[in-house]
């Protein structure tokens, strides 16, 4: 196949596509496809010879009607040497260009665009699941409307969990057309631990965006009741100010290190030298982050939202507990903290279940659905 994967991020920027994207092109490589990844970057080159396929950069531009005008032509000239678009971010731009184009498209869907623009503007307050089943202003239902537009303009959806493929059908997209398809991380290689500073018998990390939704400023106000029990933050994001404010105010800043954000490599060699993932969060997709921490054999305490329980199985890997119930989440690290040889337990049944997240076996299941779109489009 000639495939061209459409991504909004791309190394060095951070997150979950620009952490998936540049493997998955490389995996279908080695088994004889030809790549292309298009993808916004800061940078103006096109790392010539780097990348074992073609890379094309396009530089972010703060107008937007012309970077989206520039992003659908480049997307239009490359998809006519193309089998499939196999699209990662952009999915408006890679739609609209498809009008044009009438290739088989492949998606992947990690979230709710709406939903989080919609929230991050201040146009909702609603969680997740909430945001999808009310009606909303003018500005959010004509967001919504093009959410569901681009996702059913695929002829095949990737989602990495059975929670999202539940949603993505109630925004009319048929079963038969989503592939749950999990998250898979690959097992470090020569991680060397960080330098943290946070001196404490026991360190707690947790990694995300400082958003509201992630509520890490829970997990700062537990630190000052957990003698002994040091928190390491990783990310960066609107919260930072106050979470820093509020570790500050509870004189418990000498136990709370905000490593801000972090590349993959150096945010697992600052998980290597902590001893639990904590994630408080009211909604997550599939966090690959959970994943991660079981490579490395950490125990996690996480919420029981999204997701999460198709990962987690409760004291067997780790633990689960209910949003937003604070009692809950501190008996769950108290159980923990105190216990040494617990945690060794569930570090070998993490290190278990991420066996079975194998990269290869992810790359199994996303080549075949490639190939099926094309002949779904051929069969039209």
């Amino acid at each position: 196949m000639k495939v061209l994967i459409i991504t909004g991020i791309f190394p060095p920027d951070i997150g979950g596509p620009a952490t998936y994207v540049p493997q998955i092109a490389r995996a279908l490589v080695d088994r004889r496809h030809h790549v292309t990844v298009l993808t916004l970057s800061d940078r103006r080159d096109e790392d010539t010879g780097r990348y074992p396929y073609r890379l094309v950069r396009l530089p972010r531009q703060r107008f937007k009607p012309w970077r989206w005008l520039s992003t659908v032509a480049k997307i239009i000239r490359l998809g006519l040497q193309s089998d499939v678009l196999f699209v990662n971010g952009l999915a408006m731009e890679a739609s609209l260009a498809n009008l044009i184009l009438r290739k088989p498209v492949v998606q992947k869907v990690v979230g709710d665009l709406a939903w989080e623009r919609a929230t991050s503007r201040g146009w909702s307050t609603d969680g997740f699941e909430s945001f999808q089943k009310r009606r909303h202003d003018i500005k959010v239902e004509t967001m919504k409307s093009l959410r569901r537009w681009w996702v059913r303009k695929a002829d095949m959806v990737i989602v990495p969990s059975g929670y999202l493929a539940h949603w993505v059908t109630q925004w009319g997209v048929p079963e038969g057309k989503i592939a749950v398809i999990h998250n898979a991380v690959e097992a470090p290689n020569g991680i060397h631990p960080a330098e943290v500073p946070v001196q404490a018998p026991v360190r707690l990390v947790t990694v995300g965006r400082l958003i509201p939704l992630k509520c890490i400023d829970k997990l700062v106000e537990l630190i000052a009741y957990l003698d002994g029990v040091g928190l390491v933050i990783i990310g960066d994001g609107s919260e930072r100010q106050r979470l820093e404010a509020l570790a500050l105010a509870l004189g418990v800043r000498d136990r709370v290190h905000f490593a801000g954000q972090k590349r993959q490599e150096e945010a697992l060699a600052i998980m290597a030298v902590c001893d639990l993932l904590v994630l408080n969060s009211t909604h997550e997709g599939f966090p690959h982050v959970i994943l991660e921490a079981m490579t490395l054999g950490l125990p996690v305490v996480a919420t029981a939202v999204g997701g999460i329980p198709e990962i987690l199985r409760h004291g067997e890997n780790g633990r689960l507990i209910p949003p937003l119930d604070d009692r809950a989440l501190l008996d769950a690290i108290l159980s923990l903290v105190s216990s040494r040889s617990e945690r060794e337990r569930l570090s070998r049944g993490a290190k278990l279940t991420a066996e079975t997240f194998s990269f290869q076996r992810m790359v199994d299941m996303t080549e075949p659905v490639l190939c099926r779109s094309i002949g779904l489009r051929g069969g039209r």
